[in-house]
């Protein structure tokens, strides 16, 4: 027969069981974020690794709760020893962001003082346990003096609002970040697929999902209606699915081409007046498309603005200002007006005999089928079938 604490524990019922196996591949990818990061020294896989290990941690005091834990163990110092790391992760999200769009990002001594917030809410919890440690008859109950009479009616809500307002102001300024970083794709990179980072918007967007799902769960819960353990598990189980889908995101998808990356100043919208500058910007119009038209350096798909700037011998900043000023386009879309003309031009001279339209457009630089469609449609203004129909006609 079982001893009577396994007969009430574990308990791996419909509630504990989803958590269980969650939380543990959500330990399991962290671990292959944080060897990774040994190996390579990849600095946003560390962080990553950071958010997921604080995301299973909370996660784990509720599976532990399904699985009857603090019923067979009345006596658990629960409020004392699970210490929230919220004002940890909202640093981490923003740091997390910030070193994926940031090449060559590195954690610095300065960026620590981020944690200090939590390190106070970390010392404050540490000294409420000391002493209460020390009263009469601590070890019977669950919870001592300080919680009852300190934590719980004044502690906890300023903590709470502190930490809900700290997460927001760093979700928006890793938004504010990956908008920044958007904004500059189409000006450093010729083909925009996979480098508009999706991933990050919809890692951002899930986590700001979860967030508002718990204020919204907090308001209900303290000012409508109490709800149940049972109630209260949807967000627990929301939360360990966005542990999978960011761990497993985050482990596959490939930053290595934001090395070189440098988000060039945007466009200030007018031409320059001045005749000595606007001199310059003509001449290095036409060095620049001296160089698409007799060597077709629009012809690699992973051609950047550094690249175009090293072949021309310019400055990225000059590059960057001659196509804007002098083209009235963005690096993305004039690297793709070439594109286009070489596979009209391709169409005329009748190659798409011997490729198919797809195998033609990779073949005029471009390396994604969906792009190609796109960008053929927009200044075309009819699909490359249409196109090559009408020239029969």
């Amino acid at each position: 027969m079982r001893p009577f604490f396994l007969q009430a524990f574990p308990d791996f019922n419909l509630f504990s069981t989803p958590l269980l196996i969650l939380v543990l591949q959500g330990l399991v990818l962290a671990a292959l974020l944080y060897l990774r990061f040994v190996k390579e020294r990849n600095v946003p896989d560390l962080l990553l690794a950071c958010i997921i290990l604080i995301m299973c941690y909370h996660r784990t005091t509720y599976t532990i709760g399904f699985m009857g834990w603090y019923d067979t163990f009345r006596n658990t110092k629960v409020n004392y020893f699970l210490v929230s790391m919220e004002m940890l992760t909202a640093p981490l999200l923003y740091f997390y962001v910030k070193s994926v769009v940031t090449p060559g990002f590195q954690l610095l001594k300065k960026h620590f003082w981020h944690a200090v917030p939590w390190l106070v809410f970390f010392l404050v919890k540490t000294v409420i346990y000391l002493y209460d440690a020390q009263q009469p008859g601590f070890a019977d109950v669950q919870n001592g003096y300080l919680v009852e009479q300190l934590q719980w009616p004044y502690l906890n809500p300023f903590f709470s609002i502190f930490s809900a307002m700290q997460m927001l102001l760093y979700l928006a300024f890793s938004f504010q970040l990956y908008a920044t970083y958007k904004k500059g794709v189409p000006q450093f990179f010729s083909n925009m697929a996979y480098k508009e980072l999706i991933w990050i918007r919809n890692f951002l967007c899930i986590y700001s999902f979860i967030f508002l799902y718990g204020l919204v769960q907090v308001f209900i819960n303290e000012l409508v209606i109490e709800m149940s353990w049972k109630q209260k598990w949807w967000i627990q189980f929301f939360s360990a699915l966005a542990i999978l889908y960011f761990g497993v995101k985050g482990y596959f998808t490939n930053f290595s081409f934001l090395t070189d990356f440098q988000a060039p100043d945007l466009p200030r919208g007018g031409k320059t007046k001045n005749g000595a500058a606007a001199d310059y910007i003509v001449k290095r119009k036409q060095d620049i498309h001296k160089l698409m038209e007799e060597e077709k350096v629009y012809l690699n798909p992973e051609l950047n603005l550094k690249q175009l700037a090293e072949q021309t011998g310019l400055q990225r900043a000059e590059v960057s200002e001659a196509i804007n000023q002098g083209f009235g386009k963005n690096f993305n879309d004039l690297v793709n007006q070439y594109r286009i003309a070489e596979f009209k031009q391709r169409v005329s001279a009748g190659d798409n005999q011997k490729f198919s339209l797809v195998g033609l457009a990779f073949e005029c630089g471009f390396n994604s089928k969906a792009t190609f469609n796109r960008v053929f449609k927009k200044l075309v203004q009819s699909t490359p079938t249409q196109y090559v129909e009408s020239l029969k006609n």
